[in-house]
């Protein structure tokens, strides 16, 4: 028998002014066990995911493709910690896990950099995928098909507070709501937004923090699908908290922060609003997927 369990960060991406470019891994997880064996099957997730169109197969097969393999039998198990179709990842960690499994029990050899472009071919951006497998803060690009990943290092004392609605919202929807062009001034003025915030988080600058953690690219066309996104805006700033966004095509809304108390201030605060609101007080993961194989 060989096995392999795989355990992947969630990852919120854009960080506002970052769309679809940066990504930052956080410690919340998904935990998958992939199984040699005849034929596929699942467990810890609903059947109507039990099939070869399930991300952590995808992943596992892309990775038998390009080597030239057969994709052989497994039965994958998933503990999903990360909430789906909340703009945490959970879709990039799906995928990390069965690229990292196949790569592993294949025994390719296949370098992280390798892995990251095979899964983005499925995923069609990187931003979410770069800081599940590499950790930290990372910045992405496509060019010529080629992906290119930087990493940075985000001050030890910022703290990710992710508040999750008890509602779905889907990246496909998040995308359709925004422009085909935006005016040149909004480009200038979200390229010095970013160049801002990577230094400041670097830092540990709240009051850069708050200023860059602005953009004109998706927050102000995304904002209205996020029922009582400015409650929760408001009562961040009553709790001291003006370094508010958008995780990934939401509705999770992050709030970044060195108070040790605010999550749970937020909670508390937020049980008053119509909506049930999850609040995970979330620190950088550094290390991004890890594997332990069982032969």
């Amino acid at each position: 028998m060989e096995q392999i369990t795989v355990r992947v960060p969630a990852t919120t991406a854009n960080l506002a002014a970052g769309f679809d470019v940066l990504g930052c891994a956080l410690t919340l997880y998904n935990t998958l066990t992939f199984r040699l064996q005849e034929g596929l099957s699942f467990s810890g997730c609903d059947k109507a995911y039990q099939s070869p169109e399930n991300l952590a197969y995808q992943g596992f097969s892309c990775v038998y493709a390009h080597i030239g393999q057969e994709v052989p039998g497994v039965h994958i198990q998933i503990q999903a910690d990360i909430p789906v179709s909340r703009g945490l990842g959970s879709s990039a960690a799906l995928l990390a896990a069965g690229a990292y499994a196949a790569n592993a029990l294949s025994g390719a050899g296949l370098s992280t950099d390798t892995l990251v472009a095979l899964t983005t071919r499925i995923e069609g951006h990187p931003d979410n995928l770069a800081p599940a497998f590499y950790g930290g803060l990372t910045a992405s690009m496509l060019e010529d098909g080629q992906v290119y990943t930087v990493r940075y290092t985000p001050h030890p004392s910022l703290r990710f507070v992710a508040l999750s609605p008890d509602f779905p919202l889907s990246t496909h929807a998040a995308r359709s709501v925004l422009p085909a062009a935006v005016p040149f001034r909004d480009a200038v003025y979200n390229g010095a937004h970013l160049a801002v915030l990577l230094r400041a988080l670097e830092n540990g600058d709240m009051t850069q923090i708050s200023a860059a953690l602005r953009d004109r690219l998706h927050q102000p066309y995304r904002m209205p699908l996020i029922d009582e996104y400015e409650d929760i805006r408001r009562v961040a700033l009553e709790k001291g908290c003006a370094a508010v966004c958008i995780s990934g095509a939401g509705p999770t809304i992050l709030c970044l922060t060195q108070n040790p108390g605010f999550a749970a201030a937020m909670t508390a605060a937020t049980a008053e609003l119509r909506h049930r609101w999850q609040v995970r007080d979330l620190a950088v993961d550094s290390v991004g997927a890890q594997g332990i194989l069982f032969k």
